[in-house]
């Protein structure tokens, strides 16, 4: 990956970047981008973030940027975007996006969700796309190739199910995803992940089987911490890209430059 810090020039002048910052449930990402280019991104805890943020705009010359979360500024994290060196576009369902919205509540769409979508559309626009993004919930969106949002519908996450199995009974103890695969559980540990992941699984399959008999060309995107692989029937159908988020947040940003 190129490192930005060697700044080129076009015509005399500095090429402009992009600061991407998303902060999820359970960590931030951040990324530098210049034009359609993605020339770095980290992981970070939110108590990292400032300190990353910070190295983040001394690497090169930020000229815009965006901020999407999911949860509740902390002051702390609310200073570090204010002192940003450039503006910072807040993502929200006010700014242009890259397809028409028909959801009948867009102000209660999630910003991951939103910029999850514009990702996908920004790589394959004129498609009809399904959006999964398995992070702390499951989401499914809908986008036809006209550039319509459907909407979706959301489900619990990995994380979440295996919690729920442990809190709501009184003797399932609380098994971690990752650990031993078996076909059939035949302890109560993997018949707990295996009821999970399976589920999870052919949940996932179901709804790109169910959509792709209404859209037969349907493109389904996979993203988000707990993607993994589906089945031979499905594999060569989807597009894995961990990014996608990161990708759809400067993909908006650049339609908005217009309003820092």
């Amino acid at each position: 990956m190129r490192n930005p810090t060697h700044l080129e020039t076009r015509n005399g002048n500095s090429n402009v970047y992009n600061l991407i910052i998303d902060i999820g449930n359970s960590s931030a990402k951040a990324a530098i981008f210049e034009g359609n280019n993605l020339l770095a991104h980290t992981r970070a805890e939110h108590t990292e973030l400032p300190s990353l943020l910070a190295h983040k705009t001394k690497e090169c010359p930020i000229r815009h940027a965006i901020v999407s979360t999911v949860i509740p500024l902390d002051e702390t994290l609310t200073k570090a975007i204010e002192t940003l060196p450039c503006p910072c576009l807040q993502m929200s369902t006010s700014l242009k996006m890259p397809f028409r919205i028909t959801y009948k509540t867009p102000e209660t769409l999630g910003p991951d969700r939103l910029a999850a979508v514009a990702g996908a559309w920004s790589q394959k626009p004129g498609q009809d796309l399904l959006i999964i993004d398995m992070g702390t919930a499951i989401t499914y969106d809908l986008l036809t190739a006209e550039g319509t949002h459907l909407g979706g519908n959301i489900s619990p996450g990995i994380g979440m199910r295996l919690k729920a199995l442990n809190h709501f009974t009184g003797k399932l103890p609380l098994v971690k995803k990752e650990g031993e695969r078996v076909v059939l559980g035949d302890t109560t540990e993997t018949a707990i992940r295996e009821g999970v992941l399976q589920g999870v699984d052919w949940e996932i399959e179901g709804y790109i089987r169910t959509y792709t008999l209404k859209y037969p060309k349907l493109l389904t995107f996979l993203t988000g911490g707990n993607a993994f692989l589906l089945g031979n029937q499905t594999k060569s159908r989807i597009f894995a890209d961990d990014l996608l988020v990161l990708k759809g947040l400067n993909c908006i940003l650049t339609l908005n430059n217009e309003k820092i």
